[in-house]
């Protein structure tokens, strides 16, 4: 089950294979993540109850415990879902559970998972861990084709492998490293990260695995025109005055990377 593939064809008609997570991948991290869940509501909630009882306590007479009791409820709840849903929405698709696993949330057509999606599939959570120990959950991932348990198929959402790196250095490797470029000289948030489509990551993909054997006149052509696509929607980061444009593609192809390459 751990092997299967799926093809997919995305709105910009690009044909992507994902290899599916199934149930083992998916309840390590799922492990991973409750594990840390449940330590910082340890200390959360302790820090609360010796807070209340050394200082707030005599101000609340009489209300003090259902106070206590509302606020633990509170972080539970958003410590729970909001863990998962603010993971896997400003982290391309991952919890820290997920990434440590090698795992990662997508949509169905192969975009990065949406907001709402996260919302409905973490929420959804609730019925797939009825009536307990995720057992709706766990039968559905085991039964379903592709895996999915009930937020997932609610939210039309897939867990996926992420794409193992090779170990042997390849051409481009050797090209951006030559240049001594790295991603951290171009600073993007996800905000940034979010204004660019599949099509684009595909022009940029094809882009940077075509100019390590392209001459100098070409290279400098397709650049000035794959620049003027992509690079104006990031133009105020573009603050480094020693760089070209080449450069800023390659930065961008850095990041870019981590969201669309599979």
């Amino acid at each position: 089950m751990e092997q299967e593939k799926l093809g997919v064809k995305t709105p910009e008609y690009v044909s992507l294979q994902f290899q599916l997570a199934g149930l083992g991948s998916r309840s390590a991290a799922h492990i991973i993540d409750y594990a840390i869940i449940m330590f910082t509501q340890f200390l959360i909630i302790l820090f609360l109850l010796l807070a209340f009882t050394n200082s707030f306590t005599n101000f609340f007479v009489g209300s003090g415990e259902s106070l206590i009791l509302a606020i633990v409820l509170i972080v539970i709840f958003i410590l729970n879902f909001g863990y998962f849903i603010l993971f896997e929405y400003f982290w391309g698709g991952r919890t820290i559970g997920k990434r440590m696993i090698g795992i990662r949330v997508i949509q169905e057509n192969g975009h990065n998972i949406t907001l709402l999606s996260s919302i409905i599939r973490n929420f959804v959570r609730i019925i797939d861990m009825l009536p307990g120990a995720y057992a709706v959950g766990i039968i559905l991932i085991f039964a379903h084709d592709k895996h999915k348990r009930l937020g997932d198929i609610t939210a039309g959402t897939i867990v996926v492998h992420e794409k193992q790196k090779k170990s042997r250095q390849k051409p481009l490797d050797k090209y951006i490293s030559d240049k001594g470029l790295r991603k951290e000289t171009l600073q993007l948030e996800s905000v940034h990260l979010k204004q660019f489509s599949q099509k684009d990551w595909h022009l940029l993909q094809t882009y940077v695995h075509r100019i390590v054997d392209l001459r100098t006149q070409e290279k400098d052509q397709l650049t000035m025109q794959v620049s003027k696509i992509l690079l104006p929607k990031v133009k105020d980061q573009l603050t480094n005055n020693a760089l070209n444009d080449e450069d800023w593609l390659i930065l961008l192809y850095l990041h870019l990377k981590e969201e669309w390459e599979y």
